[in-house]
């Protein structure tokens, strides 16, 4: 009797397990699903959080207009919090366990760097929202980006601080363990210099220090015009500060890696008056595009959007774009329909994906006033 009860209580189980494997291959089979590293957490949190938000926009938007190919599209969110080593972690998680089809991410540089040869070994497109160091792309043919790129980010400001600032004399300090800052920094040196600027100084800090009086003390001595900071917000805030109580008064240059509704918390608010930073797109845009995107965003997260946010939904829908047109989830397909994109029409501006998979597209100069970053000027590619 208790054989027969072991037998049954074991039939049961394999029937139970076989139902729900059956099940829940039914439910996958009804969705689409797509991988996205993000630092939610860690030193550059916002970056994470905004395009995190957008790309959740993105997914809502397709989804009650139908989803892609019949089916609805599944969002799988992975935390690398800010860390290159986390993101290798959970990108191999997505890949391997969760099964993505694609993955969205990541904003720096230097975890999608840690990310993409993972996504590349794999035959999984993956396309970076906002890292804009050239080397990025280059890791492989399914790597992509939807924004453009630091060699035409220095070109921006470049041109900015020449041609509007009339300023010929500049000095850099560099995030020396950052790949995208130091790769903006070679960057804007060969093209500022060929322009006719001057580089007077180059300093160098880590990123998490706490004291920059070095380095500005030495900047100071050289007397710039203004000083390029290619860094991040958490960083540039701090800087800024120091800068103004050594006296050091010329105007702050930096990149979009200052686009964070903390660069001018404190203190740097006045610090940080009449400098000036290149970005993506501009909130004071009057395209109905930005402006409703601008609206929903609002209505959902009661927060202003920033260019990380509007990237990452650039970057959703034109994936979703390229699953549609690729009529299947085969990674091959999908980034064969990727390398197609031309003059799609993002909220960032039109994009076309050139044949090195970098998006050609225009750049704003933003400038912080009342601790606020209100439009300046359009820079176009």
């Amino acid at each position: 009797m208790n054989k027969f009860l072991k037998i049954s209580t074991l039939l049961c189980i394999i029937f139970s397990s076989a139902f729900i494997f059956n099940a829940c291959n039914k439910t996958n089979d009804n969705e689409i699903l797509i991988g996205e590293y993000a630092s939610l957490t860690g030193s550059e949190a916002t970056f994470g959080q905004s395009s995190h938000n957008g790309l959740e926009l993105a997914v809502e938007e397709i989804n009650s207009t139908g989803g892609i190919l019949g089916k609805q599209v599944k969002l799988i969110t992975e935390d690398n919090q800010g860390k290159p080593s986390e993101t290798q972690t959970v990108v191999q998680k997505l890949i391997n366990r969760d099964k993505v089809v694609a993955i969205i991410g990541e904003v720096a540089s230097s975890r999608s760097k840690a990310g993409a040869p993972i996504c590349q070994a794999a035959k999984i497109p993956m396309i970076t929202p906002a890292s804009t160091n050239p080397e990025v792309t280059t890791i492989g043919d399914y790597i992509f980006r939807v924004c453009f790129i630091d060699p035409f980010q220095a070109t921006v400001m470049s041109k900015f601080a020449i041609n509007s600032m009339k300023v010929t004399k500049v000095a850099l300090l560099v995030d020396q363990k950052n790949a995208y800052s130091t790769g903006l920094a070679d960057n804007f040196k060969q093209i500022f210099t060929g322009m006719g600027g001057e580089i007077l100084d180059e300093q160098k800090y880590s990123a998490g220090d706490k004291d920059f009086k070095a380095q500005l003390t030495s900047i100071k001595a050289k007397n710039p015009e203004a000083i390029f900071i290619p860094g991040y917000y958490t960083d540039v805030n701090l800087i800024s500060i120091q800068a103004r109580e050594i006296g050091l008064t010329c105007p702050l240059f930096g990149s979009d890696g200052w686009e964070s509704e903390k660069l001018t918390e404190g203190k740097a608010k006045d610090a940080l008056e009449g400098s000036f930073f290149s970005t993506h797109v501009s909130t004071d845009d009057p395209s109905p595009k930005i402006q409703e995107y601008i609206k929903k965003y609002k209505a959902k997260y009661n927060k202003e959007p920033d260019a990380m946010s509007f990237l990452a939904y650039d970057a959703g829908m034109i994936l979703f774009d390229a699953i549609k047109k690729a009529g299947n989830t085969e990674g091959v397909n999908i980034k064969n329909e990727l390398a197609k994109t031309k003059d799609y029409p993002g909220i960032t501006g039109v994009i076309t994906i050139n044949e090195d998979r970098n998006a050609i597209k225009p750049a704003v100069v933003l400038e912080v006033k009342d601790g606020k970053f209100v439009y300046k000027e359009t820079i176009a590619p």
